[in-house]
């Protein structure tokens, strides 16, 4: 799978870690729900930060179509809610 962070690029990730990552999810939208500032930053940087550890970047110059594009590690709340699914950011 392709994962694009806005600003950043993309990444190579193994479907085998989307549990990790549907976890963070989780944890991420219960801290939409309560509009928990600080939690949403922890648990927004906790998800990029596990893509970017468990993925193989890309090289900048690559142009592949992404699979699933994550927010910026400074989007705002009201700009992740935007970007969100049924099943938020991460299918699944």
């Amino acid at each position: 799978m392709i994962v694009r962070i806005m600003g950043e690029g993309q990444v190579r990730l193994a479907d085998s870690h989307l549990d990790e990552l549907n976890t963070l999810d989780d944890a991420l939208l219960v801290e939409l729900e309560k509009d928990d500032e600080a939690g949403f930053r922890r648990t927004l940087g906790a998800l990029l930060e596990a893509v970017r550890r468990l993925g193989e970047p890309l090289p900048d110059d690559a142009l592949e179509p992404s699979d699933l594009v994550l927010p910026a590690p400074d989007a705002t709340i009201s700009e992740v809610r935007e970007m969100l699914r049924e099943d938020g950011l991460i299918p699944g």
